[in-house]
């Protein structure tokens, strides 16, 4: 779409999907107002799609086709006097011809080394020439066109996180399926809690469900992280709104208000507003009910909430109602608390068992190495408890990848002299990547003898995650693949 200027003006999709930075950040690297593309016609051919063909050669055959899909086999096309391609031998209606480019890397036409002057053809647009190719320069920026040549010359993809987005918006932009299938992939790879808002934001407007999907699970589960990430200050108001409504956000109601404060104060300086209490309930606008204030803990509201001045004098009063009066009045707010996600256990013994002499701790290590073959996110451990009645442990709990540790936590918890299992938690769940071996460690204190497992499984199938477990180096008190401690792993998928 043109404005009335002649300017490119923004899509109506990217619009409502981006924020003002966002569109600032497209517009850079975005086309300026483009050429008006030549409608085809008899004897000129429309070009788009892939054809095999070897460095140097011309394209002598095509696969055609008139208006009416009908095949025009044994037609060939040429150049003629200006260079362009064109069909030989005319015939009636449109004709269309799949290629990515007419002359791939090495000596152009008429001998000339620069490959970037064979003309590039890309789908939907007419050929690329020296008009084109110099605004892709300037406005797609030098760091999308070599990329994009490089991958239409040569099918090689180079992609690293300065260049990835920029390039899938080329890609889309120019229909270029195969390389914008290898950004979302880069992008599904490198995701994490610090940039999981902005790429569930940008996977919106690039239509990549796959990727969202992707984004939700790692805001589900690392909810607190994702919304205190600087990321999440980035986002457009349509993206706030939708994980303000999530249900399945694992975050306390407290953190959620305080992030939507801090978003509310950097679209304030986008928008040069001044960021005071009223031009942040201004720019939140109809958002700030997705909060569910009603569902914190009255002590959360009392010295958060009540006090932030966000609130009317109405709503404060109302909510504090909210919390202590028989008869409750009504509220804009929603007052369920989030479901969040259920915690799934992976029990890797089949058996426990416990003896006059064991399980001793003395302040050991028991550890295990796991892998899975999907993403998931550990939340904690499944510990076995006294043997000999109820009894308080302490344990110093820690995951590590490559020996490097990842998450950590001292806690104590109490058993009541039951086989059970009873559950520690991390502070934040843990992003475990497929296909790479962590190591589950566990140092227990305590006076009694425990429980422990026996008939341990090196697979083991918990809902759609396989987890595979090894010997770990670091276990020193006797724990391995076969038996002894860290019976469950607790997780997110």
């Amino acid at each position: 779409e043109k404005g009335e200027d002649g300017s490119r003006a923004v899509p109506r999709q990217e619009a409502g999907v981006f924020g003002l930075k966002q569109q600032q950040q497209l517009r850079r690297f975005a086309p300026a107002a483009e050429p008006e593309q030549q409608q085809p016609g008899p004897g000129r051919l429309q070009l788009a799609g892939p054809v095999p063909h070897h460095p140097g050669e011309e394209f002598s055959h095509v696969q055609q086709r008139d208006d009416g899909g009908r095949s025009l086999r044994g037609r060939t096309a040429g150049r003629d006097s200006e260079g362009s391609w064109t069909q030989v031998r005319p015939g009636r209606g449109q004709l269309r011809v799949s290629c990515h480019v007419l002359r791939r890397a090495g000596r152009g036409h008429r001998g000339d080394p620069d490959p970037g002057r064979g003309a590039a053809v890309l789908p939907g647009h007419a050929e690329v020439g020296p008009a084109v190719r110099s605004d892709l320069r300037t406005r797609t920026g030098l760091l999308t066109r070599p990329l994009l040549h490089r991958y239409i010359y040569c099918d090689e993809i180079d992609l690293c996180a300065d260049t990835v987005l920029a390039t899938l918006y080329a890609a889309k932009k120019y229909i270029v399926p195969h390389l914008a299938r290898a950004c979302v992939n880069f992008l599904e790879t490198s995701l994490s809690a610090k940039n999981a808002c902005v790429l569930l934001s940008q996977s919106c407007l690039f239509e990549e469900p796959d990727l969202t999907q992707r984004c939700w699970e790692v805001i589900d589960a690392q909810a607190e992280l994702a919304l205190r990430s600087e990321g999440f200050c980035d986002i457009d108001t349509q993206t706030l709104e939708s994980i303000l409504r999530r249900e399945t956000l694992n975050a306390k109601e407290m953190v959620v208000f305080e992030a939507a404060l801090s978003w509310a104060e950097a679209e304030c300086q986008r928008r040069d507003l001044p960021p005071s209490i009223d031009n942040k309930r201004l720019v939140l606008g109809k958002a700030i009910y997705l909060i569910r204030i009603p569902a914190m803990a009255l002590e959360d509201f009392a010295n958060g909430a009540a006090q932030s001045g966000v609130l009317t004098l109405n709503e404060t009063n109302d909510i504090f109602l909210w919390f202590t009066a028989s008869r409750k009045p009504e509220l804009l707010f929603c007052t369920k608390p989030r479901k969040g996600l259920a915690p799934q256990r992976c029990h890797r013994f089949q058996s426990c068992a416990y003896r006059s002499n064991q399980w001793r701790y003395r302040g050991r290590c028991d550890s295990i190495q796991f892998a899975v073959d999907r993403r998931v996110f550990i939340a904690g451990f499944g510990l076995y408890g006294s043997s000999c009645g109820s009894a308080e442990y302490s344990a110093k709990m820690e995951l590590k990848r490559q020996g490097v540790p990842m998450a950590q936590r001292v806690i104590k918890f109490f058993s009541d002299g039951s086989s059970s299992t009873f559950p520690v938690w991390f502070d934040y769940p843990v992003q475990i990547e497929p296909d790479t071996f962590y190591t589950a460690s566990v140092v227990l204190d305590g006076n009694e003898l425990s429980y422990f497992g026996q008939e341990g499984m090196t697979e083991v199938q918990s809902g759609k995650v396989t987890f595979q477990f090894q010997c770990s180096s670091d276990s020193t008190n006797g724990t391995g693949v076969q038996g002894g401690q860290i019976p469950e792993l607790i997780f997110y998928a």
